[in-house]
Formats: C-alpha cells, structure tokens, sequence
C-alpha cells in the first residue's frame, strides 16, 4: 500500500513539473491546450507507473487500458474546467489541477 501513495506522490510531481516542459515541444495555443496538456499528463502519469513498477516491488506493472482510462478522466477533468459553474464550486483554482488529478485518479482506477 505504502508503494502506491509513494508512487502517486511521484506522478503529481513528474507530471505537474514534466508537463510544461513537454508543452514547450507542442506548437497549440488557446483552449485546447488544456486538452493537450491533459493527454500529457496522462501519458507522464503512465510512463511514472511503468517505471514506478520496476523500482517498487508492489507496483503492478500498468497496461494500455490504464492509459486509456487515464487519458479519458483527464480530458474529462480538462473539459470541466471549461464549465464556469464548476470553476466557481471547486476550491481548487489552477484549473491545470483537475486534469492532472483525473489522469492519477485513472490511473488508480485501472492500475
């Protein structure tokens, strides 16, 4: 157990500090950037998992279904920041946040 929190605790970080750096690579502008960067955040998230597995004995390796259901919460988490209503319930105010915490919640979902 103590593997996974250690493990999501390394994805936020990859992904949240790995993201604009891979965005400088990306020529996209205005709003579907946030779609963009929530992808990227998906395949980080993954890529940490991969990685995560090996170096962590109780991290099971992740398949393409975890992307996939990284990815899809991600986007869904990008399109609810397009929503006014939700950006005004949400205390959570960089709306970079919800993308990123819907690709590790996909993540732990389908781990």
């Amino acid at each position: 157990m103590i593997g996974y929190v250690i493990l999501v605790l390394v994805q936020l970080a990859a992904a949240w500090f790995g993201a604009p750096k891979a965005l400088e690579y990306v020529p996209i502008y205005g709003d579907p950037q946030i779609f963009v960067r929530a992808a990227i955040y998906a395949v980080i998230v993954w890529v940490v998992g991969i990685i995560g597995s090996f170096v962590l004995k109780e991290v099971r390796l992740p398949t393409s279904s975890t992307l996939a259901s990284a990815l899809f919460l991600a986007i869904v988490g990008a399109g609810l920041t397009l929503i006014p209503a939700v950006m005004q319930a949400i205390p959570v105010k960089p709306p970079y946040a919800l993308p990123l915490l819907g690709a590790v919640l996909g993540y732990i979902i389908r781990r």
